[in-house]
This record gives structure tokens, sequence and C-alpha cells, in this order.
């Protein structure tokens, strides 16, 4: 498996979302920002997701689409969208292989407890399928401004 790095080509993948199923070829020729988070209706999820959604016109206009990919089920994501009224859509990874393919799970810490999960995550995709940013360990916090930022600049 290739390592994923800025000024490479994205990985391909294929996943069904909640408007049915979409592959990375499918946005070429806009910009792609797919953010990695690790589950639907937690408060940190859900903020990075409000966030997003708040500066989704303003992205628009960069001609970036905006993708929350997680483990979750295509079900559990068609909930959270309608009820956070998200403007984009969310991508199911149930068995955790474009997590994987970008470099996304790792061991994390919860209460002194130790397990494997997806380390919040964004990529920046140009329209030819080239990785141009990505943002590791995020801090959900001015996180959304900072992509759109990336994204004009693009």
């Amino acid at each position: 498996m290739a390592k994923i790095e800025v000024g490479r080509k994205a990985p391909p993948f294929t996943l069904a979302g909640t408007s049915g199923s979409w592959s990375l070829a499918d946005g070429l020729g806009r910009a792609l920002v797919l953010y990695f988070y690790p589950r639907d209706n937690t408060p940190g999820c859900t903020r990075e997701g409000a966030d997003f959604a708040a500066n989704h016109a303003a992205l628009g206009k960069s001609a970036a689409l905006v993708f929350g990919i997680s483990p979750d089920s295509v079900e559990s994501h068609e909930k959270f969208k309608k009820k956070m009224r998200f403007p984009f859509e969310l991508l199911s990874d149930p068995d955790k292989r474009v997590c994987k393919l970008y470099d996304v799970i790792r061991e994390k810490s919860l209460y002194g407890r130790k397990f494997i999960g997806v380390e919040r995550s964004t990529f920046l995709i140009d329209a030819h399928g080239v990785l141009r940013g990505e943002w590791r360990k995020v801090k959900v916090a001015g996180h959304a401004e900072a992509v759109l930022a990336a994204a004009k600049a693009l």
C-alpha cells in the first residue's frame, strides 16, 4: 500500500453514502474535502460537522465538495445528516478499509482506556486527484475555517 503523502495522488476508493455509492473518481474536476471522524452523534463529531455545514456555502464557492467519513452505517449517517441538516454527504466505511488507506486508524485513549479508533483527520484533494493538504489529530475549534482557507487557495 502506497503511503498517503501531500503532493501525490490520493488513494482511490468507493463507499456507500447518504446519496448512494460514491467514489473518489466521481469528484475529479472539483476540489474535495474528506473529513474522517470517529462516530455519529458524539459531541466533537457533531460540532465538527456543524462547522463544516456553517462554512459549506463558502466552500461551495471555492468549488470544493465536502464528505464526512466514519465507520458508522449508512442508516446511522442518514439519521445524523437529517437531524443536523448537513448540506453534504456522509460516507460509510464499516470495515475501516478507507480509514486504513488514509492512515487514520490510531491507538487512542479515553478515560485511561486504550483502544483502536479513527483519529479525526481531514484531507484536501485538488481537481486532479492530488492530495494538497492534510490535518491530523484535528482539534475541532477553527478547523473548518482553516480547511476553507486552504480550499480557496487552490
